[in-house]
């Protein structure tokens, strides 16, 4: 086994260090997710933690790692009643990305239970995971599935698998660590709340700092056992202060005040539930048990409420995670009094960093604490007024228009792509998935997941002569198994390729122009969507962002689009092409769906109607399914952006119509072939 890299020989990261501890102390603060950017030692922190927790002792022989001291009443190896107990390293198991469900919860061996009527069941990861650290790194990319079945066995302590009335359950306690980098999509704002902390990480922008880094990360390279060696002492030290807080928690009290505090501050924030207030009573009181105390402080409370409460504020996706600090102190300040908060009897002379000797001589931090705007956007407010469409339909300056703000988003239209796929799990179009409602049956193709029983029933039944069936039960061959077809939900990759030419520079428009590409973002995170951003202008279209799942990047390169010049449609829908071209490569599976938004207008260059309508065919030869948001407007309307719908072989829908509320509120499915009867039709 390698040595895994000191815990106490981290460098800065002091708010990722503190969460993992407290959760080490207390798995019932219900586990952390570190959300940062790549190359920040998010893993590298985790898989150290796992060194420095105490050792458990669990019975002989047991697969579900029963405490021989109060095993498991309903334990699948049990009863254990006298038990011998042996003392073993608490184990990390990581759960990869691609796990599937059964290698998660277990298995059952259908075949046996059928025919013998045994519950065979082989552990999974949630087993194995028992009174240990359960880390998914890439959280945000796990299957939806498998992070509620992961959560739901954290917040209720046991795994349940059920298999056409066969079931097992067994404890599944562990300590939950998720990693993700955010720019590659978000969790769900309901999984995100079952995360009892969360710490934002990025690398220092202090030269010592990184360079102390780089230098402990070749030093532990060059020899990792001699380089453990050397931060021996201090991980014993941080071992024996974890095993004391645990002893200490049980005496920590949390006072009346300390509790208004924590009510009045999820309060103040709007926090949805009340889940927030437990985890932050818990991570205080930890808090406290950490510094050797038995008094929960305001202090405790305030660090409580900088770990517990930033990805619960979160309105919508696009929001960023934090916390105003000023408010929460002002909220604390307003609702504390009444006990002594003052922090004399505090034995940390470390700082609640926990166990890291500064030996680089810094203190500690490691970069702004809140998150940073992103680089090369700018604020809307602050842009010049922009000039007002002139009559024919251009802005009156010709030049470029800096960025507007979106007007404020709304619930669209689903639209779905047509037929049935095979892509990842989402919520848009049909598809054959692991989970959904069952269509049908086929023999299975490797491992059986999920048994189709009547189907099987109904193969195993005509042979049951011939295989010398005396007694009632049914004699089942592997060949008789028949493995359920299921139909459910897809993400698709949602490509929108936005006109930003001069003939949508006028404020007013874009703004409702950039609301809705918003919605449809918002729409598109919600679906579990991929997206892409392409924009054309003047001569030539960009690849603003290429597909990716971070729905919030998508909306930050959209809030600073600036505007203007001629209208380059053919090179939008060309550069789509590419970019879809590639992506059939990287990801076969996945469909695609084209959003224009657009006027329809056409203008630089020789014939740029005819090449726009080119490049329009080149996409419905492709099959791929396209809607265009027609965004004309005026009394006297062209009807070119239906014309350009018609070469794609899509359809249009005015902003207007693309709200869900709208009078012609129904779901519409785009169509992906040419020549559909009202394809091109316009609601009025």
């Amino acid at each position: 086994m390698s040595t895994p890299y000191p815990f106490t020989a981290l460098v800065g990261q002091d708010d990722l260090r503190l969460a993992l501890l407290l959760n080490a102390v207390s798995p019932a603060v219900g586990g952390v997710l570190v959300r940062g950017e790549k190359g920040t030692a998010k893993s590298t922190a985790v898989r150290a933690l796992s060194v420095l927790i105490p050792e458990v002792s669990v019975v002989v022989g047991c697969r579900f790692s029963c405490d021989p001291g109060a095993p498991d009443p309903a334990c699948p190896d049990g009863p254990h009643e006298g038990g011998v107990g042996a003392a073993r390293p608490a184990r990390m198991v990581e759960l990869p990305v691609g796990a599937s469900e059964d290698r998660l919860v277990g298995a059952l061996d259908i075949e046996r239970a059928l025919a013998e009527g045994v519950k065979a069941f082989e552990p999974g990861l949630l087993a194995d995971a028992h009174r240990g650290v359960l880390y998914v790194d890439e959280v945000n990319l796990l299957h939806d599935h498998l992070v509620d079945l992961l959560l739901d066995a954290a917040a209720m302590g046991a795994s349940y698998v059920e298999r056409e009335g066969v079931s097992v359950r067994h404890a599944s306690r562990f300590l939950l660590v998720g990693t993700m980098n955010p720019e590659e999509g978000e969790l769900r704002p309901q999984l995100l709340d079952r995360f009892g902390l969360t710490v934002e990480v990025a690398a220092s922008r202090e030269p010592d700092l990184r360079v102390e880094v780089v230098r402990r990360r070749l030093a532990y390279d060059d020899d990792p056992a001699a380089f453990a060696a050397r931060w021996a002492d201090e991980e014993n030290e941080l071992r024996a202060r974890i095993v004391a807080a645990r002893a200490l928690l049980p005496e920590v009290r949390l006072g009346d005040a300390a509790l208004r505090q924590i009510a009045a501050t999820c309060a103040a924030f709007e926090v949805d539930g009340m889940r927030a207030d437990i985890v932050m009573a818990r991570t205080a009181t930890t808090l406290a048990a950490w510094a050797g105390r038995t008094v929960v402080l305001a202090e405790d409370v305030r660090q409580a409420a900088l770990l517990a409460l930033p990805h619960r504020r979160r309105r919508n996706p696009f929001d960023a995670p934090g916390l105003d600090e000023e408010k929460l102190d002002d909220t604390l300040e307003e609702f504390g009094g009444g006990e002594d908060d003052s922090p004399d009897d505090d034995p940390d002379p470390d700082g609640p960093g926990g166990g890291q000797p500064p030996r680089d001589g810094s203190d500690g931090s490691d970069g702004p604490r809140g998150p940073e705007a992103p680089e090369g956007s700018a604020d809307p407010a602050d842009s010049p007024a922009q000039p007002e469409e002139a009559r024919g339909g251009r802005p009156a300056g010709g030049g470029e228009q800096s960025a507007v703000r979106a007007a404020e988003p709304f619930r669209t239209k689903m639209l779905s792509v047509p037929g049935l796929g095979e892509g990842a799990a989402g919520r848009r179009s049909r598809a054959r998935t692991d989970h959904g409602r069952t269509t049908g049956a086929r023999r299975p193709r490797g491992a059986l997941t999920k048994l189709h029983l009547a189907a099987t029933v109904r193969a195993a039944a005509p042979h049951q002569r011939a295989r010398g069936r005396s007694g009632r039960g049914l004699v089942v061959r592997r060949d008789d198994l028949r493995q359920a077809t299921r139909e459910g939900r897809e993400g698709n990759l949602v490509l929108f390729v936005v006109d930003a030419s001069g003939s949508m520079a006028a404020r007013q428009r874009m703004s409702a122009v950039k609301g809705a590409v918003l919605s449809l973002l918002l729409d598109a995170y919600q679906r579990r969507d991929k997206v892409g951003l392409i924009t054309f202008r003047g001569k030539d279209a960009t690849v603003a962002l290429p597909p990716t799942s971070s729905v919030d990047a998508a909306a930050v390169r959209l809030e600073s689009l600036p505007t203007g010049g001629r209208t380059p449609l053919s090179a939008g829908l060309l550069k789509a092409q590419d970019v879809l071209r590639v992506e059939r490569m990287r990801d076969p599976a996945r469909r695609p769906l084209l959003v224009v938004v657009t006027d329809g207008r056409a203008t630089g260059g020789a014939d740029p109607v005819a090449l726009g309508t080119r490049a329009a065919r080149l996409h419905a030869a492709e099959g791929t399914a396209s809607v265009v948001v027609d965004c004309e407007s005026g009394p006297v309307r062209l009807g070119l952006a239906v014309a350009l719908a018609g070469e794609l072989g899509g359809t249009a829908v005015t902003l207007d119509e693309l709200r869900a509320d709208s009078i012609a509120g129904l779901v519409r499915d785009v169509r992906g072939a040419r020549g559909a009867s009202g394809a091109q039709r316009r609601v009025a």
